[in-house]
C-alpha cells in the first residue's frame, strides 16, 4: 500500500480519534469526582473508594458482552450503543439519590466505555496496515491519555464557575453525545476507503456512486467480513497460547501502569511531602509520559514491538525496584522525583503497546472476539494492582509493595522477550 501514515492517520481523525479524545475528556472529568458524590450520599471512605472502583470493575466486564456484540451489528453501532449506555450511567450518576444507584451508573459508564474501546479496537485493527498499525494505536492511546490529563483541569474549572460538583458530569453527558452523533453522522473511512479501491481497480476516479454502489441496507462497519465467526468462548480456548503466554505478559504491563497511579502518590505521603509538591512532581512526570506517546509507535513500526516494549517494562520495572530502596535515605525526596520521571518515561514509551499487540496477535478475519478476551486479561491486571498494593502494604510495608511492583514488571519484560518473537509479526511483514 503506498499511502502515507500521514494520510493513514488523517482518514481516522472523525471517526476514531476525535470522538475517542471527547470521551476520554468527559470521562476525565468525571472519575477524579466519583468518590465526592459518593460521601455527599453518606459513603464512608472506604465504601467511596468501592464506588469509584465500580467504574473499572464495568469495564473489566464489559469487554466480553461487546466483543461478542461487533461481530452482530458492527464497530461502528457499537460505538453508538455503547454511548448510549454512557449517557445512561451519566445521568444517573447526576440524578441518582443513594450510594447503590451511584454505584451502580459508575458500573454502567465503565461498561459502556468497555464495549467503546472494543468497538474502536477492532476497527483500527481490521482497517490499519500493519506497516503503520503501531503509529496509529500509539496516537489511539495517546488521545486517550490527552483527554484523561485534560479531564480535570475541565473539571476544576467548571467548579470554579458552577460551583457545583455535578457540573462536570452534565459535561461527560455533552460529551457523549457529541461522541454519538459523530460516530453516528460523521464520514465513514471505511466507506472512502472501499470506493478508493474500487476506482484503483478500474483505473478511474471515485464518484458517488462507487461509495454506495454495494449498499446492501446493513450498517456500515469498515469491518472485514468474516468467514467464519465461532463465538467469543472457543476463540478464547482456540488462542488459549498466545493469551496464556504473551497476554499475561501484557498483563503485568497494565498491573505496573496501574501502580504508578496507586504508589507515586502515596510515596509521596510517606516520605512527608505535602500535597502541592506531591501534584507538582507527579504532573512533571506526566507530562513528560503525555509527550513520548507518538515516539512509542514510531519505534515500533521502524524496529519492532520490542524495541519498546522491553524498555518501557524494564525502566518502570527498575524504577519501582530502585525507589523501594530510597525510603531511609536523607535525600527520598529528590530520589522520588527522579525515580517518578523514570517510570513515567517507561510508561510513555508503552503508549498503544497493548492495543498494537493484541492486533498483532488478532484472528484478521474475526478479531472482536479475540480483542475482547485480550482487553479482559490486560484490564484485570491494572484492576488487581491496587489490591495488591494495598494488601502487601498491610502485610508489610509500601516500600515492599514497591519493590514486589517492580519484580511484576522485570517479569513481564521476560515473558514480552521470550513471547514477542514467536507470536509477533515483525513491521516488515505484509499484513
Amino acid at each position: 500500500m503506498s499511502e502515507t501514515a500521514g494520510g493513514v492517520l488523517r482518514r481516522y481523525a472523525l471517526m476514531i480519534y476525535g470522538p475517542t479524545t471527547v470521551f476520554a475528556l468527559g470521562e476525565g472529568a468525571v472519575i477524579p469526582l466519583l468518590p465526592v458524590f459518593a460521601a455527599e450520599r453518606g459513603a464512608e471512605p472506604a465504601l467511596a473508594a468501592l464506588v469509584a472502583g465500580l467504574l473499572v470493575i464495568g469495564q473489566l466486564c464489559g469487554n466480553i458482552p461487546a466483543s461478542a456484540i461487533v461481530p452482530r451489528i458492527g464497530e461502528r453501532w457499537t460505538m453508538v450503543a455503547a454511548g448510549a449506555v454512557v449517557l445512561l450511567g451519566a445521568l444517573g450518576i447526576a440524578l441518582a439519590p443513594g450510594i447503590w444507584p451511584l454505584g451502580a451508573s459508575a458500573f454502567l459508564v465503565g461498561f459502556g466505555a468497555a464495549g467503546f474501546g472494543v468497538a474502536r479496537h477492532t476497527f483500527m485493527t481490521t482497517r490499519v496496515p500493519l506497516g503503520f498499525r503501531a503509529r496509529a494505536l500509539s496516537l489511539l492511546g495517546g488521545t486517550f491519555r490527552l483527554g484523561m490529563f485534560v479531564g480535570p483541569f475541565v473539571a476544576a474549572g467548571l467548579l470554579a464557575v458552577f460551583h457545583d460538583e455535578h457540573a462536570s458530569v452534565w459535561f461527560l453527558g455533552a460529551c457523549i453525545v457529541a461522541v454519538i452523533a459523530l460516530v453516528a453522522f460523521g464520514p465513514d473511512p471505511a466507506e472512502r476507503l472501499d470506493a478508493e479501491e474500487r476506482r484503483r481497480s478500474r483505473g478511474g476516479t471515485a464518484t458517488r456512486d462507487d461509495v454506495v454502489a454495494e449498499d446492501t441496507g446493513e450498517p456500515v462497519t469498515g469491518a472485514i467480513p468474516a468467514a467464519e465467526r465461532i463465538g467469543v468462548f472457543r476463540t478464547m480456548w482456540r488462542h488459549r497460547g498466545v493469551l496464556s503466554r504473551l497476554g499475561l505478559a501484557a498483563a503485568s504491563l497494565s498491573a505496573v501502569r496501574s501502580a504508578r497511579q496507586v504508589i507515586l502518590p502515596l510515596w509521596g505521603v510517606l516520605i512527608g511531602l505535602d500535597a502541592p509538591t506531591i501534584a507538582l512532581v507527579i504532573g512533571i512526570a506526566g507530562a513528560i509520559d503525555f509527550a513520548l506517546f507518538y515516539a512509542s509507535g514510531q519505534v515500533m513500526d521502524r524496529f519492532g514491538r520490542l524495541w519498546a516494549a522491553l524498555p518501557a517494562l524494564v525502566l518502570m520495572g527498575c524504577g519501582f525496584v530502585a525507589l523501594g530502596l530510597t525510603a531511609g535515605l536523607e535525600s527520598r525526596a529528590m530520589w522520588f522525583a527522579a525515580f517518578a520521571i523514570v517510570i513515567s518515561v517507561g510508561n510513555g514509551l508503552s503508549s498503544g503497546i497493548l492495543l498494537t499487540l493484541g492486533a498483532d496477535t488478532a484472528p484478521p478475519a474475526d478479531p472482536a472476539p479475540y480483542l475482547g478476551s485480550w482487553r479482559t486479561l490486560t484490564d484485570a491486571g491494572g484492576a488487581l494492582t491496587p489490591l495488591i498494593v494495598s494488601g502487601l502494604t498491610a502485610l508489610f510495608t509500601l516500600p515492599a509493595a514497591t519493590i514486589v511492583m517492580g519484580v511484576i514488571g522485570l517479569v513481564g519484560a521476560g515473558g514480552f522477550v521470550r513471547w514477542i518473537p514467536r507470536f509477533v509479526p515483525r513491521p516488515g511483514d505484509s499484513s
